[in-house]
């Protein structure tokens, strides 16, 4: 065993190690475990919501976009952008209708203002569906970078295994409390990470960052603007659009419990004003993929491109430190997502009724979604990974029904929200695996439109037979 992978080994251990202090006295509730006391500070919640948005794409797959589309990389930034700017109006209103009503899951904000069970198990079963392909994305993410930072493709599914055995444990073992003190200790490593992988590719580089884009500029200006094949104008906007509009309004429910566990709708508004700041650490991933183009040899996978430069600048040890890193990025989302997943199955679609059960239930849909997307990730990486194009856009769907039930009136009936939805799942699984040429536009924003028009169809219908029914019961 060489040095990086000790020390890869070591960080994800201890990573684990402080998940597990995160732990409060057994209360055996699935609302303590999903929730904490809904009383958390502005300073926890801050780093919830950081460890949430901030993951293995930050440094391989940023890093990879801007090494084979350029300037397109750049739509992670405007994205999350909007995200937060969105987030300021809609999360707060999210913890306050979920003080009320009780809320532990997205799901339960369904069957709440919808007044339908139904919706609500329609919702859980589209939430952890197209979750699972995003939980994957981190493990597999994971064992790339281990593989990477080490040259060991065994070392890869080893650690894979491992960091899916150490996050489940702390997972159960403390909820999101230990999310939250991980994420405390992952958003530092993350910052050390990028800042040493920033120095050592800008001392590797002839005449620094400025001489890079004066490198890149001359060799291949393409990259400097919007026209690369599959990263366009229209792949930038339209990708901007759905990745905003699946962040910014909640429709991915991982995201959800650490807006409910806030102590305060002031909380969330401070967070949204300041995590923007966290782009400027986005930044870096994309100079280092400007880097890969001159640095690292041409038809390299797109997404080894930050951990190839990290080894190619840095010594052994201090790979090991970026990787340990890289691994904080993927264990904390999966951990917030594993949580996603199984309140929903737990909570929504089984309904145990009460709450030992549902925590125990609870429990093993967290062992049971970990083993999946690990079981699937070592033996048929390419299945999940075609479904990971339909995690943004296939959730993205839920927007309009979240919308009209943040209202202080909800004016769509649940019939019309449902097939809404179904028609949108509908069409972005025609389109993604019919065969169906769109270009570099977004499917999820094309299956969006029909989804607004069936439910705007559906909801004229509805109300159209309530005033119909009206006369004749009066008469």
């Amino acid at each position: 065993m060489n040095t990086t992978m000790a020390i890869t080994l070591i960080g994800m251990v201890s990573i684990a190690v402080v998940g597990v202090s995160g732990r409060r006295p057994r209360s055996g509730e699935l609302g303590e475990w999903t929730v904490g006391k809904r009383k958390f500070s502005t300073f926890t919640t801050w780093f919830l919501q950081a460890g949430e948005a901030f993951t293995t794409f930050s440094f391989l797959g940023l890093a990879g976009i801007a090494f084979g589309g350029g300037v397109a990389a750049a739509f992670a930034l405007c994205y999350l952008a909007i995200n937060f700017v969105l987030q300021y109006f809609t999360a707060p209103r999210m913890r306050e209708l979920g003080r009320r009503g009780g809320y532990l899951t997205q799901a339960d904000f369904f069957t709440d203002r919808y007044r339908s069970p139904l919706l609500g198990k329609v919702v859980a079963v589209v939430g952890a569906v197209f979750l699972l392909p995003y939980l994957q994305l981190q493990i597999t993410g994971l064992g790339m970078i281990v593989q990477l930072a080490t040259g060991s493709r065994t070392g890869g599914n080893l650690s894979m295994v491992l960091a899916t055995v150490l996050t489940v444990g702390f997972v159960l073992w403390s909820g999101i409390r230990g999310i939250a003190r991980v994420a405390y200790l992952k958003d530092a490593l993350m910052i050390v990470g990028l800042v040493v992988l920033f120095i050592g590719v800008t001392v590797s580089v002839k005449g620094g960052i400025g001489g890079l884009f004066e490198t890149v500029r001359d060799s291949h200006p393409q990259l400097l603007t919007l026209n690369q094949e599959g990263y366009d104008a229209t792949f930038f906007v339209t990708a901007v659009i759905i990745s905003g509009i699946g962040g910014g309004l909640g429709t991915m429910a991982h995201l959800w419990p650490p807006v409910l566990a806030a102590g305060s709708g002031r909380a969330l508004r401070k967070n949204a004003v300041w995590l923007p700041l966290y782009q400027i650490a986005l930044g870096i991933p994309v100079i280092v993929g400007f880097a890969g183009i001159l640095l690292v040899k041409p038809g390299s996978p797109a997404n080894s491109v930050a951990l190839t430069l990290a080894g190619q600048t840095l010594p052994g040890w201090l790979v090991g430190v970026v990787a340990v890193a890289a691994a904080s990025a993927a264990m904390v989302p999966s951990a917030a997502i594993v949580v996603g997943i199984s309140s929903l199955l737990s909570r929504n679609l089984l309904s145990a009724r009460n709450e030992r059960t549902q925590l125990r239930t609870n429990h093993l849909c967290v062992v049971a979604a970990a083993a999946l997307a690990l079981v699937l990730g070592l033996t048929r990486p390419g299945l999940l990974s075609d479904l990971l194009l339909l995690t943004y856009g296939g959730l993205t769907q839920l927007a309009p029904a979240i919308v009209m039930g943040l209202a202080k009136k909800v004016r769509l009936d649940a019939v019309p929200a449902l097939l809404g939805i179904l028609t949108g799942v509908g069409v972005l699984i025609w389109l993604t695996f019919g065969g169906v040429d769109v270009g570099t536009v977004d499917t999820g924003l094309i299956a969006l439109a029909p989804n607004l028009v069936v439910t705007a169809v559906a909801q004229l219908v509805v109300r159209s037979r309530s005033l119909a029914a009206v006369p004749a019961e009066v008469n």
